[in-house]
């Protein structure tokens, strides 16, 4: 469970701008301080205030701007089934409220593409709620329509394990998707908000893809066919989300090679290899990170292994996740890496229009037609 203060200080401890920051950001090309940047799975953090203390601290919110980040989805929990699913959301969804109430002149909640635009041009940091399950919802779909006034803006299907809405990504059965499943996408859509089909299995999330009506995100993952890992998607459904006007979220974590350390080119190569399965107008990050980088202590090193413990224990730990695995791209484990993956992909070849999609105008146009502004 989530604490105000473990949801504004993210997974772990993070680094400080390194010295050599501003002249990195010097040398980047100035479209990206005016694009839009979304991470559609990310997390904001403070590893710097006092423990008792849900108003950003200087330090951290200086490092924030410095990403460049726009807007990012957080997560609202909880995720898998628990005792209470329903309670530990309204415990989740207060505490977030409180951290956005204590940060006015720095946070601001997002409920419709204009928002985003709005804390670009206001300079402040926009927040998407979103959740990473339906087992707050299970059969009582009239509290997604509650949610929605909660300020949720995507909900995504299922978890790792098997849920009632259909089988996650852990599951050896891949049953698919249920047909209550099919009912919570339709009130979903109904109530505009954003389906997510992360951390589905292969077969539930190609079903809800087929049965979707509305664009659709899968927010955080990667190719499948370049890695094959129960996380991963297949390039069929890669394809069918963004057939349906959907997006892609390319994430920064370990299975992205069999080894659990993938390196910068491995997260180029899914990046790449999504956009060409999905086309530019398909891909996006999901970094399913903190937005700022964690730093390697051995403080961090105890945090890491006793929420790894804890996931494997409670049976959603995905393979490859371990107690001496940090959930990142080393290589790009600054408070910069967003800025420098642009610039590695420009000298690729990306032109200045791909990236700027690519960084957040596809999310941003997918985010639009769902919510409106």
């Amino acid at each position: 469970m989530l604490t105000r203060r473990s949801m504004l200080a993210g997974t772990a401890a993070l680094a400080a701008a390194g010295p050599s920051l501003a002249q990195r950001r010097a040398a980047a090309s100035s479209w990206f301080d005016r694009a839009i940047v979304i991470d559609a799975l990310g997390a904001v953090g403070d590893p710097y205030g006092s423990p008792d203390s849900i108003r950003m601290s200087d330090r951290a919110w200086a490092e924030t701007v410095a990403t460049g980040v726009t807007v990012v989805r957080q997560t609202l929990m909880p995720v898998g089934n628990v005792a209470d699913a329903w309670g530990d959301y309204k415990k989740s969804r207060e505490e977030l409220r409180e951290v956005l109430a204590a940060n006015p002149d720095r946070m601001l909640l997002i409920r419709s593409g204009a928002d985003i635009l709005k804390a670009k041009r206001e300079k402040k940091f926009g927040v998407i709620l979103g959740t990473q399950d339906t087992s707050m919802v299970g059969g009582a779909l009239d509290r997604l329509a509650e949610m929605r006034k909660d300020g949720v803006m995507t909900v995504q299907l299922t978890y790792n394990n098997r849920g009632l809405s259909g089988d996650g990504a852990l599951e050896p059965g891949n049953a698919g998707l249920s047909k209550l499943g099919k009912a919570t996408i339709e009130r979903i859509e109904a109530e505009k908000i954003l389906l997510d089909i992360s951390h589905g299995g292969a077969r539930t999330m190609a079903e809800a893809t087929a049965h979707a009506k509305r664009p659709l995100v899968n927010s955080h993952t990667a190719a499948r066919s370049l890695y094959d890992h129960p996380r991963n998607t297949s390039d069929e459904t890669i394809k069918a989300v963004a057939d349906k006007g959907g997006v892609t979220g390319v994430y920064f974590m370990p299975f992205l090679r069999a080894d659990s350390q993938p390196t910068g080119e491995d997260l180029i190569r899914h990046i790449e290899h999504v956009a060409k399965v999905a086309g530019e107008d398909g891909v996006g990050i999901g970094t399913d990170n903190g937005v700022l980088p964690m730093e390697i202590t051995e403080e961090s090193r105890k945090q890491n292994r006793e929420w790894a413990n804890q996931r494997i224990k409670a049976g959603i730990a995905s393979p490859g996740e371990g107690p001496e695995v940090f959930p990142i791209v080393a290589d790009y484990n600054s408070v910069d890496r967003y800025r420098r993956l642009a610039g590695v992909l420009e000298k690729r070849g990306w032109s200045q229009s791909r990236l700027e999609k690519l960084f957040g105008g596809n999310f941003l146009r997918v985010y639009r037609e769902a919510w409106g502004g």
